[in-house]
């Protein structure tokens, strides 16, 4: 492992002394991206459809829930449309809603990444459910991150995939997840945040976030980032290793890990919990990859800040700015679009929450 990362290393000095995202942020439209009234909005993912528009798949939970953990027991994903890939966009439809809490994604959907092999549309995202009544303005006094409703929803997330001939739907979904848990592994208490790649031999890359049980079978761990392959989307998917790519023993804590490819191999864009890597807590990173399996930090990783320029003429520190995603049109990274909040910052703070986009030049 260690020559490989040499290698790779080696393979890719000279391709990221100039850092791919970070020096090429224009400024962010104020109307760009996705806003809903009543509703949270978070984390998107973008596709051009045959017919020229630009097609958002992105989570949104009612604004009665606090932002969280609401998203754990009500989040649904849903489909907006634009002419471009700034928007506004416009909401369509849900995609991913509410099916039952006899179903393994039946209470929540959420962190929706989309793809399209051939004349398939393929939705991956973070399913869950919980036996309980649902939280309502009745109950809601009762809800937060230690009630029982988040005890049950946080460790039954799992990822999934729901796939399309259209992106309006309708989305056929699948009665198991295609990546649960394993005992005695990284990922023993859930599995989340999907990335997918799909290569042209329609065989699949994917990058997902895991969480294990502590010893004393209560506590949980901090997050890790692993890999997973399918030779197809529909077939098996086996977590390859047994050691995460990202993890508090090794790199550093990272969340949100996006994936995509050009003719110099794969890359990720994901945010640095902690900032072991980039040096600034919750700023970008990139890496890259040959293959998809092997992965080696960019000498210049940082992505991002929360520091954004307007195209208003104001520069802004975010809230929050996670969920990266880039859009990558003819072959050439175009846009990236983050999930984003006001305030101060902390999930508790913040009035408001978007999808925002900035271009790359």
């Amino acid at each position: 492992m260690r020559y490989l990362i040499i290698f790779f290393f080696a393979v890719f000095s000279c391709a990221t002394a100039q850092n791919s995202i970070f020096d090429n942020l224009e400024e962010a439209p104020i109307n760009g991206g996705l806003q809903m009234d009543d509703y949270w909005v978070w984390g998107s993912s973008v596709i051009k459809g045959d017919n020229g528009q630009y097609h958002m798949y992105a989570s949104r939970w009612p604004k009665f829930l606090p932002f969280h953990p609401g998203w754990m027991v009500a989040s649904e994903i849903v489909h907006a449309t634009s002419n471009t890939p700034e928007g506004p966009y416009k909401f369509q439809d849900v995609a991913l809603g509410s099916r039952g809490a006899q179903f393994w994604d039946g209470r929540s959907c959420h962190n929706p990444k989309i793809v399209k092999y051939n004349d398939t549309y393929i939705l991956y995202y973070m399913g869950s459910s919980h036996p309980f009544e649902e939280v309502t303005l009745n109950n809601i006094e009762d809800f937060n991150l230690s009630s029982k409703w988040c005890i049950a929803a946080r460790w039954q997330k799992r990822v999934g995939v729901a796939t399309s001939k259209s992106p309006y739907g309708p989305w056929k979904r699948l009665d198991t997840p295609v990546l649960d848990v394993k005992p005695d592994s990284y990922y023993s208490f859930l599995t989340s945040n999907p990335s997918p790649l799909i290569k042209e031999d329609g065989s699949v890359v994917l990058l997902f976030k895991g969480r294990s049980y502590q010893e004393d079978g209560i506590k949980h761990s901090d997050m890790s980032i692993g890999v997973a392959t399918a030779p197809a989307f529909d077939g098996e998917y086996t977590v390859i290793g047994t050691k995460p790519l990202f993890s508090m023993e090794h790199l550093g804590e990272v969340e949100d890990p996006h994936l995509w490819s050009d003719d110099k191999g794969f890359h990720l864009v994901a945010k640095d919990q902690r900032g072991l890597i980039t040096g600034g807590k919750g700023d970008g990173l990139l890496a890259h990859s040959q293959d998809g399996i092997h992965w080696v930090v960019d000498d210049n990783p940082r992505a991002y800040t929360k520091l954004v320029k307007w195209n208003n003429g104001k520069t802004i520190k975010q809230g929050q700015l996670e969920r990266p995603f880039v859009f990558v049109e003819n072959g050439k990274p175009t846009h990236i679009f983050f999930a984003t909040m006001d305030g101060p910052g902390g999930f508790g703070n913040g009035t408001k929450t978007w999808n925002m986009v900035i271009p790359l030049n």
